[in-house]
């Protein structure tokens, strides 16, 4: 029994105890008690034997949790080498913003944008409200005129007639100048697109003031646009004074002449009257520009003329074409051909003495030569021009 009391392991006392207990209940003699000894010692021998399988299998966990502590920790780290590598990646986040293209930077700019463009609109009806605007003594209202008017006319110039311009750069920035252009197209839309021209293609913005004829005027609605758009009477008076005051002035000296030709005669100026237009600009000694138009000739093709019914309705010509009027107001939208608007060389006048305004020789030779250039110009866009369309 004393041998059985000696277990160096605490933790198996309780089975120690239990195999006391069954020796005590057989120690009566001691053959059985030689035999409890002997039972005693085996037991203790195999509570070593799994002491120490213990001790192994707690080696083993132990080693296998610090491989698999190593195996976290490494796949811990692999989980980290992604995040140092997102740099880059918010990096283009933000590139990407400054992109254009996305929106994601504009759209602050965008919010500003339209706050000014907002603000402007309510001056600007605030100023019509209460009449503090300025008008020219021709009723010319450039405030109007670029706020509303050229906005209106801007998408018929750019998305429908398409028009390129060439030789901008020949208008002078400052000072009076007079452009002479041909004129054609059943309705005078080239005017307007000539204006719209120079205007936004000129560096300086330049503002074109044409010389209408006198029907403009006299037409409701269609005189006080005219009179905002900076239009005035054709008249050598009129236009004097304008090239005085250092404007840019239009002129079309064909006329209806021009405008109200058949189409089988397109492309093919017509007389340009007396050559009032030159005697105006030597008097002021401003350059003459002549400019060539392409593609208002074919926007109503006029395969006739009314003349009974435009005698009746106090117009030049009433006329006929292959939508208007048998489709009714449909027949009288344009055809969306290319257009192209060329600026020539411009013509210098300022050598001239005083005198030579009232020279009729001066004023034919100059006249015909503005004339031809325009005429050479056109023959030279035609040629150039790929379709009607395109």
């Amino acid at each position: 029994m004393a041998d059985a009391k000696v277990i160096p392991f605490d933790d198996d006392r309780s089975r120690g105890a239990a195999a006391q207990r069954p020796a005590r209940r057989r120690g009566a003699g001691s053959r059985r008690k030689g035999g409890g000894e002997q039972s005693a010692v085996r037991e203790q021998a195999r509570v070593r034997e799994q002491a120490g399988a213990r001790e192994d299998a707690g080696a083993r966990e132990s080693g296998s949790a610090r491989e698999s502590g190593a195996v976290r920790e490494s796949g811990a780290v692999r989980e980290v080498q992604p995040l140092a590598g997102r740099i880059p990646a918010q990096e283009d986040v933000h590139v990407t913003r400054e992109n254009p293209e996305t929106g994601a930077e504009r759209q602050p700019h965008d919010e500003a944008g339209l706050e000014r463009r907002v603000a402007r609109g309510l001056a600007f009806l605030r100023r019509r409200l209460t009449g503090d605007y300025e008008v020219d003594d021709f009723g010319y209202d450039e405030e109007l005129t670029d706020q509303v008017l050229m906005s209106l006319l801007r998408p018929v110039y750019e998305k429908y007639f398409r028009v390129e311009v060439k030789g901008i750069e020949n208008i002078p920035a400052e000072g009076g100048a007079l452009i002479v252009a041909n004129h054609s197209g059943t309705l005078p839309l080239d005017g307007l697109m000539m204006q719209v021209a120079v205007h936004d293609h000129h560096p300086e913005n330049r503002h074109l003031r044409l010389l209408a004829a006198d029907l403009v005027f006299v037409l409701p609605v269609v005189n006080e646009l005219a009179r905002k758009l900076g239009h005035t009477l054709a008249c050598a008076e009129d236009a004097g004074r304008l090239l005085e005051q250092g404007e840019l002035v239009g002129v079309m000296p064909e006329g209806f002449k021009g405008i109200g030709k058949p189409f089988g005669e397109r492309y093919k100026l017509q007389r340009f009257g007396r050559g009032g237009f030159v005697s105006t600009a030597l008097r002021q000694g401003a350059p003459i520009i002549p400019c060539s138009i392409v593609g208002a000739e074919e926007i109503y093709p006029m395969i006739g003329n009314a003349k009974t019914l435009a005698r009746v309705l106090g117009i030049p010509y009433f006329p006929l074409t292959p939508t208007f009027p048998w489709l009714g107001p449909l027949g009288a939208v344009p055809l969306p051909t290319k257009w192209t608007i060329q600026f020539g060389e411009p013509i210098v006048t300022d050598g001239y003495p005083p005198e030579a305004a009232e020279d009729p020789m001066l004023m034919f030779n100059l006249t015909d030569q503005v004339r031809e250039q325009i005429q050479h110009t056109l023959y030279k866009l035609l040629v150039q021009r790929r379709s009607v369309f395109f």
